[in-house]
């Protein structure tokens, strides 16, 4: 891999490491974000419990540093498939981050980012599929299927759509997705979930990013939590 390439990736994941969410919690509340609302370190967590001003800051950060990145790998002439790699290193730096002891948020908005730059159309479609599931409160079940479709459409019709490489660009989306997944089923275990069936648990995780199906009862947990 050319030395342009790889310093590039450890930029990338440097700067996903950053943690706004984390940052922000500190210094509007003088609180650790992870031991509050959901636990996660990411805009809707902020939302939850610091305020919808900073959360929206939070968003536009997120999205930004995945955008960035795949941003200055097209500067620099990278091929389709260098981008993308890139653009994942952001987000596992933003899922693990260095920072955080290698904790971190889900990197919904940084891989929104990282689409949007290889593909405008299917980041358009990336932001919209979701919230068509958030009237009935399935909003991790959408972007999950979103995440699942993209690279199938980037496969099919990648010409269509002014996807110079199809193939490459589909192979990171992939990854993409494979970054999603492993970051919502590898959490340690919550006392709510301690007798939940392995199968189960992977289930929930996976489809709903949460330990049970029920999701008020999961929410009325985390509150609990808090206080």
């Amino acid at each position: 891999m050319d030395i342009q390439v790889i310093l590039l990736v450890i930029a990338a994941y440097f700067l996903g490491s950053v943690p706004t969410a984390y940052l922000i919690a500190k210094w509007r509340r003088g609180i650790d974000i992870r031991q509050y609302g959901s636990g996660n370190v990411g805009a809707a967590n902020v939302l939850s419990v610091v305020s919808k001003r900073w959360s929206i800051a939070v968003t536009v950060f997120d999205i930004g540093k995945g955008a960035l990145v795949v941003w200055l790998a097209q500067l620099l002439d990278m091929t389709a498939g260098q981008q993308a790699i890139a653009g994942i290193a952001t987000i596992i730096g933003h899922n693990w981050s260095v920072f955080l002891h290698f904790q971190g948020g889900r990197g919904i908005f940084t891989s929104l980012g990282v689409i949007a730059m290889l593909s405008p159309w299917l980041g358009l479609f990336a932001l919209i599929l979701p919230y068509l599931f958030a009237p009935f409160r399935q909003l991790s079940l959408g972007v999950l299927l979103a995440l699942i479709i993209i690279p199938v459409l980037s496969w099919t019709i990648g010409p269509q759509i002014n996807i110079g490489e199809p193939a490459p660009t589909s192979l990171g989306l992939f990854g993409i997705l494979a970054v999603a997944v492993i970051k919502r089923v590898i959490e340690p275990r919550t006392e709510i979930s301690a007798s939940v069936p392995t199968g189960e648990l992977f289930i929930n995780r996976l489809l709903f990013d949460r330990d049970i199906r029920d999701r008020e009862t999961w929410l009325h947990q985390n509150r609990q939590a808090d206080g």
